[in-house]
């Protein structure tokens, strides 16, 4: 399902996403090492055996991208003009290598753009859930999004 247009949305419409992702050893590494974290807690399996943890803990912002990737094609695959920004973000409980993560989203306000008449912004809420069914992210996202063309 490619995303919806802005006047497609609603608040209160909520989107439990279809496709889950198992957090793989070489996502967490390789994320960890594009984005220059050396966070030992991410990469030293023996430094994060001796952590409260007792394991590696998969990167935040791993986490976070992998929340908003999640959500992409039932919200805005090739409806978004441009993310706007981030609020609100919060990581209740740690990842681990083996989890498999699940994503919901809901509308929680739209807008008309004052600048822009073929668009209007949409707040998301984004949550991130593990296979225990505990919330691991959650953020707000403000988008821009195309209005539906006319014809």
């Amino acid at each position: 399902m490619a995303g919806r247009w802005f006047e497609e949305w609603q608040v209160g419409d909520r989107v439990v996403h279809e496709i889950r992702r198992t957090v793989t050893e070489t996502d967490n590494l390789l994320f960890s090492t594009m984005t220059h974290n050396p966070q030992p807690l991410h990469i030293d399996a023996e430094f994060a055996k001796a952590s409260e943890f007792g394991q590696i803990l998969v990167n935040g912002t791993f986490t976070f991208a992998l929340m908003v990737g999640l959500s992409v094609q039932e919200t805005t695959l090739g409806t978004l003009i441009a993310n706007l920004g981030y609020d609100k973000l919060v990581m209740p409980k740690p990842v681990f290598i083996g989890d498999t993560m699940r994503a919901e989203t809901e509308i929680v306000e739209l807008k008309d753009s004052k600048s822009r008449p073929d668009a209007g912004i949409i707040t998301f809420r984004h949550e991130l859930w593990n296979q225990r069914d505990e919330v691991v992210c959650r953020c707000l996202r403000m988008a821009l999004m195309k209005r539906k063309p006319v014809a």
